[in-house]
């Protein structure tokens, strides 16, 4: 069994015109969805055996908060310059997957839209989201012992879930 964590970063902020988009920081509400995500995640799934992140400072960050909640070494969280796409071309971010070493169980990926929307829909096979909001968590679980099998295998929708269901300050 593997089972995939789709997370897009948490709400940026755009405060600063001069801030590239690289380094956009998170608002004060990233700042708070994202340890509440992984609060949320910490009680639901066990801990991701990897993080992989864009190494976009919003998603950086929103992989590093969530990761606290889990007590994941954010040292340990791999930043993979690939996965700061922002096309409709989901198969660079599949590669990365089906690469991942057979001895981790679990992965999570945090990264960008509209990629990570059309990267959920792709592994689904089929349309059931228009746009993830921001800190939203796509959680996949494949009935197969190897990566390199995801992208032919079909997943099961094990949750879908995004600030405004766990929280009531939206």
């Amino acid at each position: 069994m593997k089972t995939v964590y789709l997370v897009r970063h948490a709400k940026s902020s755009w405060d600063n015109a001069f801030t590239s988009d690289f380094d956009r920081p998170l608002n004060q509400r990233g700042r708070n969805n994202a340890p509440a995500m992984g609060l949320f995640l910490s009680r639901k799934m066990p801990m991701p055996h990897l993080i992989i992140s864009s190494p976009a400072n919003r998603a950086l960050s929103t992989a590093q908060l969530i990761a606290e909640q889990w007590g994941y070494d954010i040292n340990g969280i791999v930043e993979q310059p690939a996965l700061y796409w922002f096309d409709y071309n989901v198969v660079p971010i599949v590669d990365i997957i089906t690469q991942i070493p057979d001895h981790h169980q679990s992965a999570m990926l945090v990264g960008h839209n509209p990629t990570f929307t059309h990267l959920g829909n792709h592994l689904l096979g089929q349309h059931r989201f228009d746009d993830i909001p921001t800190c939203a968590v796509i959680c996949l679980s494949y009935d197969t012992d190897n990566w390199h099998n995801i992208g032919s295998t079909k997943p099961e929708l094990t949750f879908y879930v995004y600030p405004k269901l766990i929280l009531n300050d939206e």
